[in-house]
C-alpha cells in the first residue's frame, strides 16, 4: 500500500473523523476478520503497532499510519476493504459456532477400541477450526487438544509420494478406484495393487515410496517436517504409546503388507517391516484440529500454505490428492459424503475429519465416538449441517444460488479471478498475484476496457508488480478499448521506469493480442 491506498485504509479506520486511529482499533480490526496476531505475515505490523502504541499513548496519526504499513502489509487493506475471500468473517464465525453447538449435544457412537491406546480417549471431546486461503482462523471447542493423526495422514503419504516420484510411478503401484470393501480388507485389484492411497494397503504403499534408501530416523524427520511445513511452521508432536499399541495390533495390517509382497505388487527391494514401521508412526504422529485445518487449508490454496506464503506441494500433487479424498476419503462411506456433502476429505477412526473447499478454506473437525463405518459421528453431523448453511458442496453454484454464501468461490469465477488479478495489480501486490498463480489462474485477462493487470501496475508505476507480470509471460502489449498498451500508461503517468523495462521486454510497437484474443481474453 502506498500514498493514497493507505489514507483511504486511514479514513476507513478512523471513523470517528478526528485524525487518529486507537492501536487496540486496528487489532481488532484484523481479530474481527479471523487475522491471528502471532499471523507471521503481520509479525512487522504487530510490532510497529505495539512500539506506536507504547510511545503515542496507543493512538496513531495519518502520518504515523503511512510510515507504518507502507512497507507491503496488504493484509490490512484488504481487510479494512473486505477482500479476504470470507469479507464478514465475524458473521460467518458466528454461524459457525451455533452448528458446533448444535451438533455437541450429539452423543452417539464409541471410540475405537481396536487400538488400546485409542479406546482410553475422553469420548465427549469436540473440537473445531478453520483456515482460510488467506488465512482467516475460527478455533472452536477442544480444537487445540492433540490427537493421533491415524487414518487421516493418508493424503499426507499420498502427496508426499507423488512429490518424489510423480503420478505415474506412484499408481504403477497403487490403483485410483474405490475398493467397495473395508479400509483394512485383505484385497487388491485386478493389477495386484491396491486399490487406492485412502485404505491401509495403500497408505503403506505410500509408505514405501518415501525415501526407500534412507535410514529411518531420516525418513521419520522428513515426514515430520513436510507436515510441520504443511501446519504453517508448527511441529506435529508424537505418541509413543500410541505407536506401540498400532504395532502391537496390527497383525491385518502385516497380513496386507506379506500378501502385497507375495503379489509383486511393492518396489523392488522393499524392507516390509521398515515400510510398516514408518506407516505406524505416522498414525501415531500428534495433532490438533488447529493445525489440521491448516494443513487442509495448504489443499484448498494450491499446495501453498496461507500463513506462511510457502509451497509445499506443486499443482498436480494437490489436484490428484484432492481427487483420491472426493472418491476414496471417508471409508464406506466416501460415496454418500460425496453426495451428501461434496466436499474432498478424509477421516481417521481417531474421531479426526478434515475437509477441504478448494480457494476458500479448511476445516478440521475432531470427535472421537465414530460410527461403524469408522467416521467420527459428530464431524458427519457437523459437515451436513455446514452444507445446510453455506453452498459448500462442490456442486452447489450450479444448482441453487439462494442460500446464504459468504463469497465462497470469490476466485472460482473467471470474472472474479481477472478482477482479484487487476486489484493486486494496481496496488503493488505480488503476493496476491503469485496465490493467484498457484491457483492456477492467469494474470493477462482483461476486464470489459481490455484493461490487463499489466495495464493498471505500468499505469500506477508499479516496478515490482509489472516484473513479476512479464516473469510470468504476460502480453507485453495488449490493447484497451482506448487503443492503449501497458507502455502508453507507463509513459502518459510519467513512470520511466516502468516503460524501460516494457520496451526492454519486447517490440513495444506491436500488439501481442490480437482483436479476436483480446475479445476472448475480456470477463463475461
Amino acid at each position: 500500500m502506498h500514498g493514497k491506498d493507505n489514507n483511504a485504509v486511514f479514513r476507513a479506520l478512523d471513523q470517528s473523523g478526528q485524525g487518529v486511529v486507537a492501536v487496540r482499533d486496528i487489532l481488532a480490526r484484523l481479530e474481527g476478520a479471523g487475522l491471528d496476531a502471532n499471523d507471521p505475515r503481520l509479525d512487522a505490523l504487530t510490532r510497529e503497532l505495539q512500539r506506536h502504541s507504547d510511545g503515542n499513548h496507543g493512538a496513531i496519526d495519518s502520518i504515523s499510519f503511512d510510515a507504518l504499513v507502507t512497507a507491503g502489509q496488504s493484509l490490512l487493506e484488504r481487510t479494512v476493504k473486505e477482500e479476504l475471500v470470507i469479507p464478514q468473517f465475524s458473521k460467518f464465525a458466528d454461524q459457525v459456532r451455533d452448528i458446533f453447538d448444535k451438533t455437541k449435544d450429539n452423543r452417539s457412537g464409541s471410540v475405537a477400541s481396536y487400538i488400546p491406546q485409542l479406546a482410553r480417549v475422553a469420548p465427549d471431546q469436540f473440537g473445531v477450526a478453520v483456515c482460510t486461503t488467506d488465512g482467516q482462523r475460527l478455533i472452536l471447542g477442544d480444537a487445540t487438544v492433540p490427537f493421533s493423526f491415524q487414518s487421516s495422514c493418508k493424503p499426507i503419504l499420498y502427496s508426499a509420494a507423488l512429490e518424489c516420484h510423480g503420478a505415474d510411478r506412484v499408481h504403477a503401484h497403487v490403483g485410483r478406484e474405490p475398493s467397495g470393501q473395508s479400509f483394512n480388507e485383505l484385497t487388491l485389484d485386478k493389477q495386484g495393487r491396491p486399490h487406492n492411497p485412502m485404505i491401509n494397503a495403500g497408505a503403506i504403499m505410500c509408505s514405501s515410496l518415501l525415501q526407500p534408501e534412507g535410514a529411518m530416523a531420516d525418513r521419520f524427520e522428513h515426514l515430520s517436517s513436510l507436515i510441520e511445513t504443511l501446519a504453517g511452521g508448527r511441529r506435529p508432536g508424537f505418541d509413543n504409546a500410541i505407536y506401540h499399541s498400532e504395532r502391537d495390533t496390527a497383525d491385518r495390517n502385516f497380513a496386507l503388507a506379506h500378501y502385497m509382497r507375495e503379489r509383486g505388487a511393492f518396489p523392488e527391494g522393499t524392507d516390509i517391516f521398515r515400510t510398516l514401521d514408518l506407516y505406524f508412526a505416522a498414525c501415531s504422529i500428534q495433532i490438533t484440529a488447529e493445525n489440521m485445518a491448516t494443513i487442509a487449508a495448504t489443499f484448498a490454496n494450491g499446495g501453498v500454505c496461507p500463513p506462511t506464503g510457502e509451497r509445499v506441494f506443486k499443482d498436480d500433487t494437490v489436484k490428484n490428492c484432492l481427487s483420491m479424498m472426493y472418491s476414496c476419503g471417508l471409508y464406506d462411506y466416501s460415496g454418500e459424503f460425496a453426495f451428501r456433502i461434496g466436499m474432498p476429505a478424509k477421516s481417521g477412526v481417531c474421531g479426526a475429519i478434515f475437509a477441504v473447499v478448494p480457494q476458500v478454506m479448511g476445516i478440521a473437525v475432531w470427535s472421537p465416538r465414530i460410527d461403524e463405518l469408522g467416521n467420527s459421528v459428530r464431524g458427519v453431523e457437523f459437515f451436513k449441517r455446514l452444507v445446510e448453511t453455506f453452498n459448500f458442496h462442490n456442486y452447489d453454484g450450479m444448482v441453487d444460488s439462494r442460500k446464504l454464501d459468504p463469497r465462497r468461490r470469490r476466485q472460482t469465477a473467471e470474472s472474479n479471478a481477472t478482477f482479484s488479478a487487476i486489484q493486486a495489480a494496481s496496488r503493488d501486490d505480488v503476493d496476491e498475484l503469485k496465490r493467484l498463480v498457484a491457483c492456477g489462474y492467469p494474470l493477462d485477462r482483461a476486464d470489459y476496457d481490455g484493461r490487463t493487470p499489466l495495464h493498471l501496475a505500468a499505469a500506477e508505476g508499479h516496478v515490482e508488480a509489472v516484473t513479476y507480470l512479464l516473469v510470468q509471460a504476460v502480453a507485453r502489449n495488449p490493447i484497451d478499448r482506448w487503443g492503449n498498451t501497458p507502455l502508453d500508461d507507463a509513459i502518459r503517468h510519467d513512470h520511466p521506469d516502468v516503460a524501460d523495462l516494457l520496451q526492454q521486454s519486447g517490440d513495444e510497437n506491436t500488439s501481442d493480442t490480437t482483436d479476436d484474443e483480446a475479445a476472448n481474453r475480456q470477463i463475461h
